[in-house]
């Protein structure tokens, strides 16, 4: 398994990142059996860090990690995330300690490498200001790293690109979750005024400015470029993502490479790690057979620059036609 640097940290990261979440659904909804020998053959082959959260399975992928990791060999590095609610943002910090210590007691662990801010920023979600003031979101997570109960902060770069790059300008976070995937590149590309999707212009840039390491997510598009069939655990969590239009991206996506080489998801996932600013790929799971089709992406090369080029010139249009 490649790994690189994670951003500022002094960190090495498999590129590829054992996802948690509820859309690839195997630490919420697999049998426990499965659930161990993924984890198992994951680690085995190399994958050093696992991703979860409290919302995933409302708790259920923070549970199975608790008693599945005391069962391997090896210690991955391990981050979840805290989800404020903005009903209660009167006390941000005593919201922030709290969902941590109930994601370590489900974790059966004292401590986390990476705690994360999973709230999307801007109109809609978290206001930039609840991040930033004094007593407001990042005091709060920097007070557990200086109780030692996490190694690094972070936070989910979703929402208005602009409060995005401006929490990111402020230093205080070592690494952010960002939104990048073949029919969604705006991360670190920059977009025609046709552009339909969400715009997350700016991230990239800025967190390279800031050493921000970067957990590439949505590289699949919820699975929208893994396959042409629905597992109805689809959630769209940007502007312009409704799920007729993914699809009409990701066929676009597709006619146009041609044959790339592997699977959908392969050529997906390559291309997510041919982007060499990026500290890795947050790769959500099924089952076991799409575990082990991950993994082979590591005896393939990032794409090549000739299907790199022929992208670029699709998202010149902006998808415009579809």
């Amino acid at each position: 398994m490649r790994t690189r640097r994670f951003g500022r940290s002094g960190l090495r990261v498999s590129e590829l990142v054992f996802g948690g979440g509820y859309v690839g659904g195997l630490l919420v909804h697999g049998g426990d059996e499965a659930k161990l020998a993924a984890v198992r053959r994951a680690l085995d082959a190399g994958v050093n860090w696992i991703d979860t959260a409290p919302l995933y399975g409302q708790g259920k992928s923070e549970q199975a990690l608790g008693w599945i990791l005391p069962e391997v060999e090896q210690e991955p590095y391990i981050s979840t995330k805290v989800m404020l609610d903005p009903a209660r943002l009167g006390d941000i910090a005593g919201q922030v300690e709290e969902s941590l210590h109930a994601s370590l007691t489900r974790l059966n662990r004292d401590r986390v490498d990476l705690l994360q801010l999973h709230n999307h920023l801007g109109p809609g979600g978290l206001a930039l200001h609840e991040v930033l003031k004094e007593r407001g979101v990042a005091e709060a997570l920097e007070d557990m790293r200086a109780q030692g109960l996490t190694d690094f902060i972070g936070l989910t770069a979703l929402g208005e690109a602009r409060a995005v790059n401006a929490a990111l300008d402020s230093g205080r976070f070592d690494s952010a979750q960002v939104y990048y995937n073949m029919i969604n590149p705006s991360a670190a590309h920059s977009l025609p005024a046709s552009w339909s999707g969400h715009d997350f212009t700016g991230i990239v840039d800025t967190c390279l400015t800031h050493g921000v390491a970067m957990m590439a997510i949505r590289v699949l598009a919820a699975g929208v470029l893994a396959s042409d069939t629905r597992h109805e655990r689809e959630i769209v969590i940007t502007e312009g993502s409704e799920m007729p239009a993914e699809e009409r991206r990701a066929k676009a996506v597709f006619d146009a490479l041609g044959e790339t080489g592997g699977t959908r998801a392969q050529a997906a996932i390559r291309f997510a790690l041919s982007n060499p600013d990026l500290s890795c790929a947050v790769v959500g799971l099924a089952d076991m057979a799409q575990l082990d089709e991950a993994l082979a992406t590591q005896d393939m090369a990032p794409l090549p620059k000739e299907a790199l080029a022929t992208l670029n010139r699709l998202y010149e249009t902006g998808f415009a036609r579809l």
